[in-house]
């Protein structure tokens, strides 16, 4: 975990860390926050050897193409709406709060929710502290509970600036915190993956679960965003 004022190396990394083989989204987002252009054509390069890799698997007959479409869906099935569930349930339910914050990966559990990650940790917004997810070294991401990150998440452009110059970041994303907020910026590796508890938006009081998931983005559950009623 790194304030905005830490940044120390990432050693944490060293080890387990290097070979994730994430498949990476080949549209461009030039135009989205904390995306450096050349990230475009990297991942496109990537997509086309992961395309190669693909083919040549079916070709040996060591997988066929249906094994590779189930395998797609399966990383592709999670998404945002098991974010929003776990921060509604954390909204109305303050003993849910504390055990989520306490473990995560075993509160998620008591919905329904399976956890791929070894470790989750769940980090809360208060009014003094805003939490940002990021992996300085390549793409860890709560997959198993949010699917494939966004292309920013992953661009270079974004790991570094995240880390040395996270309000300049939120900036762009559209959030814009006074200085007496403290920006916590928590560097996901291969054991730990880290979802942001956002704060309950004000008005929201009698809504029902339904209701305040609805509320919950997926840049809000990375830190980037703010929900609003």
């Amino acid at each position: 975990m790194h304030t905005e004022n830490d940044h120390q190396d990432h050693d944490h990394h060293a080890e387990g860390h290097h070979a994730h083989g994430h498949a990476h989204d080949p549209h461009d987002h030039r135009g989205e926050p904390g995306h450096a252009k050349d990230d475009t054509a990297q991942s496109l390069e990537a997509k086309a050897i992961l395309d190669a890799l693909q083919e040549l698997l079916v070709e040996r007959k060591l997988l066929t193409a249906e094994e590779v479409r189930q395998q797609i869906e399966r990383m592709e099935a999670p998404g945002i709406h098991l974010g929003a569930r776990i921060v509604a349930r954390a909204w109305t339910d303050p003993a849910f709060k504390k055990r989520l914050l306490d473990d995560g990966k075993s509160a998620c559990s008591e919905l329904g929710i399976t956890v791929g990650e070894a470790h989750l940790q769940v980090v809360d917004n208060t009014p003094d502290r805003h939490n940002v997810i990021v992996c300085t070294l390549c793409s860890c991401y709560p997959r198993s509970i949010l699917g494939q990150p966004p292309s920013w998440y992953y661009s270079k452009h974004f790991r570094a600036r995240a880390v040395n110059e996270p309000r300049a970041v939120l900036k762009e994303f559209g959030v814009e915190l006074p200085t007496s907020i403290e920006v916590q910026v928590h560097d996901s590796n291969a054991d730990l993956r880290y979802i942001v508890l956002p704060m309950r938006p004000e008005g929201t009081d009698g809504w029902s679960e339904e209701q305040l998931a609805a509320l919950v983005t997926r840049d809000s559950l990375v830190g980037t965003a703010i929900p609003a009623a």
